[in-house]
C-alpha cells in the first residue's frame, strides 16, 4: 500500500463519516472529499435521485465519484453507507487506509430522527437502520484497517485517534498498515 494512499471512512448512516472526515482532513492538512456530496453536486439531491432515477442510477454515479476520489493520494474520503456494496469499490479500498466508524443504535436514533435518507423511509427509520447495519457490517469489516466507535465522548477524541493512526501508518517503513485495529 502506498504510504500516501487515501484515508477512507466507511460505516453505517449516521456514524459521523462526514463530520469526522472534515476534521481529520483539516488535522492532516489533506483534501476532504465526501462522495455523497460529489454526487449531489453533479446530479442533485440524493432523495430526488432515488425518486426520479432509482437506486441503480445513484449507485452508478456513486461508483464514478468514488473512483475519482480514490485517485487523490493525500485525501480523506468519506463514502456513503452503501458504497461497500460494490465489489469494485471494495477491491479499490485494498490500496487505501480504511477506517470503519461505528455507532450504537441508541445513539444513531437521535442522529437519524427526521431524516430524508431514502433508504430509511417507509418504516421506522431505526428498525430499517438496524437491518441495513446487519446486512452491511461484514462488508465494512472486510475492508477496514481500523475501527473507531463514535457513540460516546467528544468527537475530537475520534478525530485524534484516527489522525494519530493515519500518521503512524504513513511512517511504517514497509508502507503497510497494521492488521485490523480497534480504537
Amino acid at each position: 500500500m502506498p504510504r500516501n494512499s487515501p484515508l477512507v471512512l466507511v460505516g453505517p448512516m449516521g456514524a459521523g463519516k462526514t463530520s469526522v472526515g472534515r476534521r481529520v482532513a483539516k488535522a492532516l492538512g489533506a483534501q476532504f472529499i465526501d462522495t455523497d456530496a460529489v454526487v449531489q453536486r453533479e446530479h442533485g439531491p440524493i432523495e430526488q435521485i432515488f425518486a426520479t432515477h432509482g437506486e441503480a442510477a445513484f449507485r452508478t454515479w456513486e461508483r464514478a465519484a468514488i473512483r475519482d476520489a480514490l485517485d487523490h493520494d493525500e485525501a480523506v474520503v468519506s463514502l456513503g453507507g452503501g458504497a461497500v456494496l460494490d465489489a469494485d469499490t471494495r477491491a479499490d479500498l485494498a490500496r487505501c487506509r480504511v477506517v470503519m466508524l461505528t455507532v450504537d443504535p441508541r445513539v444513531v436514533a437521535g442522529r437519524i430522527q427526521g431524516t430524508t435518507r431514502p433508504l430509511l423511509s417507509g418504516e421506522d427509520p431505526l428498525v430499517r437502520w438496524r437491518r441495513i447495519w446487519q446486512e452491511r457490517r461484514g462488508l465494512y469489516e472486510s475492508v477496514a484497517d481500523l475501527t473507531v466507535d463514535t457513540s460516546t465522548g467528544p468527537l475530537q477524541h475520534v478525530v485524534d485517534t484516527i489522525t494519530a493512526w493515519a500518521r503512524e501508518s504513513q511512517e511504517e517503513p514497509d508502507s503497510s498498515v497494521p492488521a485490523k485495529e480497534q480504537a
